[in-house]
């Protein structure tokens, strides 16, 4: 298997609520009642974090309800944890008697890696080529279910099964592009002229937050339109050297001012939080978003009043994105069996297809099978983005610790810092880890 862009990750989602590792061995949320049939081929005990009312909270529920048709005899014991729960616990749960059979867990060396390298987690390889999975999900969105001995990502064993991808892309205001007869975007010059024609007409056309990850995601993103690929795997992989001052950052930092002066971005967007941003464009304030496949959920429950679309960044090939977090089956499951028989039917095209439906991207499901026609359009940019290896993952990842220096440095930029300050800032967590790895 060749390897495409091997990128350390750390997931940047929401933190959900913490809890002690008490707590994590408390049900939360049950089907069936207790587990007094562990490893008799009868019960199967499962742990997710997803919402109930979200596309994947809805997919894993039908599953769960498929499982049970399928599995007559067998008790589900289901208990709902939060993200950070799992995170923070996770290694001394699945060391004890108290792991479940199969949980839904953050993909990245330092989580599923770090407990593939202990031997806390079933290598699923077999599963996958019996299923046929490694031919169903792209290389470019498996890289992170996959390790090598070392814990790090892209390897040839795969340790986690994802069943849906992230990206960022752009969502327009199709109502505000009328309104100003604006044009849609096709390309960049196209992209500056809709925004310069916007300002002209008195808009911001461009929704941001400073004090959150999207004004950073703008940097990389422009950044990623002038690099190639051995740029994206030498900051992501350590593979050669990265100037921060060279011609990718500095355009994207030189551009990022340009717009900042024109307008296109709001200097006072400094302080913003994610969901202010959402907000700027569900209240028309703002006619183009650029972020995370992940807002799309809740734009659709939000919006009633105007018609909006998503397209890719017209901008850049490549894209912020990866494969989304996966189903694990711990070493000390009881009931390996019937994970494995949880995990296909979450990867069927039944609940593939309902996935879609409900907002998400799943990664098996045809676009053209789901009816949606919103969902069919972000799952289709989704395709477009990611054919030629085009998830080049998020700033952060390299360093841990380094998403609170790329919010700061991007706040700097946006209260005036000057851009050569602004990339000193950005280089310096970087360079000053890779001086201490081995």
């Amino acid at each position: 298997m060749n390897n495409p862009r091997i990128r350390p990750a750390l997931r940047r989602r929401p933190l959900l609520l913490a809890a002690s590792a008490l707590a994590l061995l408390t049900p939360l949320t049950a089907c069936g009642g207790s587990d007094t049939a562990a490893g008799d081929g009868k019960t199967l005990r499962l742990w997710h974090y997803e919402d109930k009312d979200g596309a994947l909270g809805k997919a894993w529920d039908a599953a769960i309800a498929e499982f049970k048709k399928t599995h007559p005899d067998v008790k589900v014991v289901f208990e709902r944890k939060t993200f950070e729960q799992i995170q923070q616990n996770a290694g001394m749960i699945l060391n004890s008697d108290k792991a479940p059979d199969v949980m839904e867990y953050n993909k990245g060396n330092a989580t599923t890696g770090l407990l593939a390298k202990q031997g806390l987690l079933t290598d699923l390889t077999p599963l996958v080529q019996d299923n046929g999975w490694d031919m169903k999900i792209s290389e470019d969105a498996s890289v992170t279910a996959r390790y090598n001995a070392d814990g790090e990502m892209g390897g040839e064993k795969w340790y986690g099964i994802p069943n849906y991808g992230e990206f960022v892309l752009t969502y327009y205001n199709d109502d505000l592009f009328k309104k100003h007869g604006v044009d849609k975007p096709t390309d960049f010059k196209s992209f500056e002229a809709a925004l310069a024609k916007f300002k002209a007409a008195g808009v911001t056309p461009l929704a941001n937050a400073g004090n959150d990850h999207p004004a950073g995601h703008w940097l990389y993103l422009l950044a990623l339109s002038k690099a190639n690929a051995t740029w994206v795997d030498n900051y992501q992989l350590y593979l050669g050297k990265v100037d921060f001052h060279g011609p990718e950052m500095t355009y994207a930092v030189d551009k990022y001012q340009e717009w900042l002066d024109k307008g296109y971005f709001d200097k006072k967007d400094v302080g913003l939080k994610g969901n202010d941003m959402t907000e700027q464009f569900v209240a028309q304030k703002r006619p183009i978003m650029v972020g995370g496949n992940w807002w799309f959920g809740g734009l659709s429950t939000d919006i009633t009043n105007f018609q909006w679309s998503t397209a890719p960044y017209p901008g850049s090939d490549d894209t912020l994105g990866s494969g989304g977090n996966h189903w694990v089956i711990p070493t000390k499951a009881k009931n390996k069996k019937l994970a494995e028989d949880f995990i296909a039917i979450t990867m069927s095209n039944k609940i593939q297809k309902l996935i879609g439906e409900k907002g998400n991207i799943p990664l098996v499901a045809k676009p053209e099978d789901i009816t949606n026609p919103k969902s069919r359009q972000l799952i289709n940019a989704f395709a477009q983005s990611h054919k030629n290896g085009g998830l080049s993952f998020y700033p952060d990842w390299p360093v841990t610790g380094y998403y609170d220096t790329w919010v700061a440095a991007t706040q700097n930029l946006m209260n005036g810092g000057k851009p050569d300050t602004v990339l000193d800032e950005l280089a310096g967590p970087y360079e000053k880890y890779l001086a201490t790895r081995p």
